[in-house]
């Protein structure tokens, strides 16, 4: 059963966790979105947490990024079966914004469908390297 649930378990929240995201997270984009993440085994029964963000550099105001934040939940929401049917570990994944154009909803869900799938291929990719 497909789950489109984004439940609080789901949130990072951890300052720690999201301190190391930035500083040994390692990171895939699909213009104007990026993906920073990091192979973490909370306690949690999830196969990830995200968090996502909208610089202040590129929205001034509040409600342009809270706005963008919104779609970025929901494109994870619609989409994150992409990731949690291919994850065999848990990860803590940062999600961004990075563009001061504002697309519309269907750019920014297919963009994340494309980065989602990138991502996956990414680790494919290492799993082959390390095997």
């Amino acid at each position: 059963k497909m789950d489109f649930n984004y439940p609080k378990i789901e949130k990072l929240k951890s300052k720690k966790t999201i301190d190391s995201l930035f500083t040994e997270g390692k990171s895939v984009g699909k213009y104007p979105l990026r993906l920073v993440f990091i192979q973490e085994d909370f306690e949690d029964d999830v196969p990830l947490k995200i968090g996502v963000s909208v610089s202040k550099k590129y929205f001034k105001k509040a409600v342009d990024r809270n706005y963008f934040k919104r779609v970025l939940r929901e494109c994870y929401r619609l989409n994150k079966h992409i990731l949690i049917e291919n994850l065999d570990q848990k990860y803590c994944l940062m999600f961004f914004y990075q563009t001061k154009e504002k697309l519309s909803y269907q750019e920014i869900n297919e963009k994340t469908i494309q980065l989602f799938e990138k991502f996956v291929l990414s680790l494919r990719k290492k799993d082959e390297e390390n095997n």
